[in-house]
């Protein structure tokens, strides 16, 4: 009788957020964490973009928006993808959605049957395979492992694809790796999916100016291939706006005009207030965006040479994103008083208990022998954190 519903008793919970709720919790008793686990920057949103919805709040933008969004929201997103991705879209090709999140969950519920199957490189992002469990689909997983850069190869996505492969999701720069996929990469996995006419293409690009190698690639650059392509994208990590909840997708039409017919059933178009701050982010002067990435950048390189430095830990180098995801394998069957480490959720448990530092076991991203720490935090956190896990971590023996 009070049985939740099967579809709902096939998903889990947050990883992410389920660690972060855990160190708010030990904060709110006083202990001192530092929280490595959110995947969110630490900056305020631009000053010229709370303006702006300050003056659409006085200006009474307090209606219900077209489903998909603002018309002049969606003709900024042009813009953008025209101006700095070198991408043509028309407007009717944009769907503005409540954050990157429900655009990706959109994207899956719109193309994906029952027993269709998703390849999902792994590690992934958390929800991933959630959003395609929800829409009936089957994950299927590409192991792509450290020694790789967390990349998949070409000739691993050929085994991967079946007949009843309907979609890949690649991500990059990715969570929660921080590597980045190069146009020449893109383009061999590209050469592949050529062969497999009936699989689609879902981008997430969220991390997109989150980047320390140049020039971000699109799989939608290749125009043999952009008809299958859905880029996720939206203001939340560029434009530390993560609150705002404003993101969208560019796509092919048909594929937009199913999820405006899905939108339009369970939240209709995100709020007008935040669509219209979205507008400034696209819009105006780009150089905060550049100044977060170059902080990013710097958090990056400090991390790593801290994390190289703690013996146990296998480190690579992100060139993206803001996350480190060192291999931790080599603790496993260590312990220390009694309480043993099996797993990176035992380790990540061991790292907030004895450093009161939270991060992200590997296990929730599909690579176990790994776990996630996110640098979007001070120095200063990030000098102080690293010093803690490094004393607790040599406690295990």
């Amino acid at each position: 009788m009070y049985n939740l519903s099967d579809r709902l008793n096939r998903l889990s919970p947050s990883a992410t957020l389920a660690m972060s709720q855990k160190s708010s919790e030990m904060k709110a008793q006083g202990i001192d964490v530092i929280n490595l686990s959110v995947g969110e920057p630490d900056f305020n949103t631009p000053d010229h973009i709370k303006k702006a919805a300050i003056k659409a709040v006085e200006e009474n933008w307090s209606r219900y928006s077209p489903v998909p969004g603002y018309p002049e929201l969606k003709k900024a997103i042009v813009d953008k993808l025209k101006n700095e991705n070198g991408l043509d879209y028309a407007p009717s090709q944009i769907l503005c959605s409540n954050g990157a999140k429900q655009s990706v969950c959109n994207a899956i519920m719109a193309i994906v049957n029952a027993g269709d199957e998703v390849i999902i490189p792994a590690p992934y992002w958390v929800s991933y395979p959630q959003m395609v469990l929800l829409a009936e689909g089957t994950p299927v997983y590409i192991d792509a492992p450290i020694e790789q850069d967390f990349k998949i190869t070409p000739e691993q996505l050929e085994q991967a694809i079946t007949p009843k492969t309907r979609a890949i999701i690649l991500c990059s720069p990715s969570n929660p790796t921080g590597s980045v996929y190069s146009k020449d990469e893109l383009e061999a996995l590209k050469n592949v999916l050529l062969k497999h006419e009936n699989v689609i293409v879902i981008a997430d690009e969220i991390y997109e100016h989150i980047n320390y190698i140049g020039e971000h690639a699109s799989m939608a650059m290749f125009d043999d291939i952009k008809d299958r392509v859905v880029i996720i994208n939206g203001v939340s990590k560029a434009y530390a706006m993560t609150g705002w909840r404003i993101g969208f997708i560019a796509a092919p039409e048909w594929i937009v005009k199913g999820c405006n017919k899905l939108q339009g059933q369970y939240t209709s178009g995100p709020c007008s207030v935040s669509q219209k701050a979205a507008e400034a982010a696209f819009a105006g002067d780009q150089q905060c965006v550049e100044d977060m990435r170059v902080a990013f950048e710097r958090r990056k390189n400090l991390i790593v040479e801290l994390a190289k430095e703690i013996p146990g830990l296998e480190v690579n180098n992100p060139q993206g994103a803001f996350y480190l995801f060192p291999k931790c394998s080599s603790f496993f069957g260590k312990e220390y008083n009694g309480q043993k480490i099996n797993t990176s959720t035992d380790l990540a448990l061991f790292i907030l208990e004895h450093a009161h530092v939270a991060t992200v076991a590997g296990d929730a991203f599909g690579s176990p022998e790994c776990f996630r720490m996110s640098y979007a935090t001070s120095d200063e956190n990030i000098c102080e954190a690293m010093r803690r896990i490094k004393e607790a971590l040599a406690l295990l023996s």
